[in-house]
């Protein structure tokens, strides 16, 4: 999610040249053909690609072998939705152009972005070509993910990143859906090895929205795609039961709950569309729920980045956007199949077959400690290898402004490349199970 980095770059990213992609709350233009799928699309294997096409990346210098970090190539490739049914998917494919010193073929890893946005404007794949985008008067975003992609490309690892589904793409980004983002990632790397025609050692990297799709990929990989040599996989503050992130999220809610919000109640926003759209069903009951400024902040926030989300709706209660000032938990009290849907999203129902590294701060005021450490927790009994990894030290500094969730993000990365490494290199990997309860 990392909100509280965006308000960071809407306050300090300075003038930017609107992009040609935009499509936002605060205004709207064409997309680029290059996102708009097949109709209908092409019968094929998931991972097959579509169309690619290389494009130049806005933080790049000449080198000898093309770009320095990478050749970056967009692609469009076969997926499935939360159904299961064929989606097409966008992301990019970054070749580096540093050497690989670790032992054995150049690794391939899957980046699995955090939160973006639910604008088509906000794609991964866009943000690296224009890295920051703005549309007036609020649509300024800046794909914090390049620092992700550009540190894995400095050792030498190939990557590649999904846009996930309906991002950038004309269908409706299902936010934080298991079982989309799960196939979008692990596609991605079918894709990659696709358009390379090199199968590699890979493995899987994520933080906030990015860890809870990393996490979902893990554990379905041994059932969606046996075939990947998939080596470890990193999911760093994942939203792993989305029920308790809405009910006890600082950010979300707020530090006086019906009073005053915190920086994120947008992304309740981002859930809701992405469950009307999913299941359609359930529009006549959100509907019921949600007031005249609750429906157009749905709207709104469905063409609009994180930045712009942020902006329009932090420090509102998520009471302010309700039929009778109905919290979230009296919404899924009062619905069970709601209830049913968010509870699909649960991650850690299934054994992951590689090994895991989780990574919780415990004052993360975004993704609540408690449900990251039950993940781990509920993988050690399924006799999966996980490392869980704390981090203590953080004070709760502004809690519900995103700052806890965005100090985790350094020293849990940091951490979590020497880890990758390691499983790429074929160390054994080391487990804390016996100490959690």
């Amino acid at each position: 999610m990392v909100l509280a980095a965006t308000t960071v770059l809407t306050v300090f990213a300075g003038p930017a040249t609107p992009g040609p992609n935009s499509g936002s709350a605060s205004g709207s233009s064409q997309g680029s053909d290059f996102y708009l799928p097949p109709d209908p699309l092409p019968t094929g294997a998931p991972g097959q690609i579509l169309r690619s096409e290389p494009y130049s990346l806005a933080l790049a210098l000449p080198g000898q072998e093309g770009q320095v970090p990478a050749n970056a190539t967009r692609i469009m490739y076969l997926s499935a939705d939360t159904h299961g049914d064929p989606a097409a998917v966008t992301g990019t494919y970054l070749e580096p152009t540093l050497a690989w010193n670790g032992p054995g073929p150049r690794p391939l890893i899957a980046v699995a972005p955090g939160t973006q946005g639910q604008g088509d404007q906000c794609a991964p794949s866009k943000g690296f070509a224009q890295l920051i985008h703005y549309n007036f008067p609020l649509d300024i975003w800046a794909s914090y993910e390049v620092i992700t992609a550009y540190a894995l490309l400095a050792r030498g690892m190939a990557v590649v990143m999904t846009d996930y589904h309906g991002l950038g793409t004309p269908a409706v980004h299902d936010y934080v859906n298991r079982a989309a983002e799960a196939h979008a990632v692990l596609d991605s790397i079918r894709a990659a090895e696709a358009l390379t025609g090199i199968s590699r050692p890979s493995g899987i990297f994520g933080y906030s929205q990015g860890g809870g799709a990393a996490a979902a990929a893990a554990e379905l990989q041994g059932e969606y795609a046996p075939e990947l040599d998939l080596r470890g996989t990193y999911a760093g503050a994942p939203p792993a039961d989305l029920r308790e992130v809405m009910l006890t999220s600082p950010a979300v809610n707020g530090l006086v709950p019906g009073v005053l919000g915190g920086v994120g109640p947008g992304v309740v926003g981002y859930v809701l569309n992405g469950i009307v759209a999913n299941h359609p069903e359930t529009a006549p009951i959100i509907d019921a729920f949600t007031n005249p400024a609750g429906k157009q902040m749905m709207a709104e926030l469905a063409t609009t980045c994180v930045g712009e989300t942020v902006l329009r709706t932090m420090f509102r209660p998520m009471t302010w956007y309700t039929a009778g000032g109905r919290t979230p938990a009296q919404l899924l009290d009062s619905s069970p199949e709601l209830t049913a849907i968010v509870d699909e999203q649960r991650i850690g129902n299934r054994k992951p077959v590689a090994p895991v590294l989780i990574a919780a701060g415990t004052n993360d005021d975004i993704l609540p400690f408690p449900q990251a450490r039950q993940l781990a927790v509920d993988w050690c009994a399924r006799g999966a290898s996980v490392q869980f990894e704390p981090t203590t030290w953080l004070p709760p500094l502004f809690p519900s402004l995103g700052i806890g969730h965005l100090l985790e993000y350094l020293p849990a990365t940091f951490a979590a490349h020497d880890w990758l490494t390691q499983r790429l290199a074929g160390a054994p990997a080391p487990s804390n199970c016996s100490a959690l309860p």
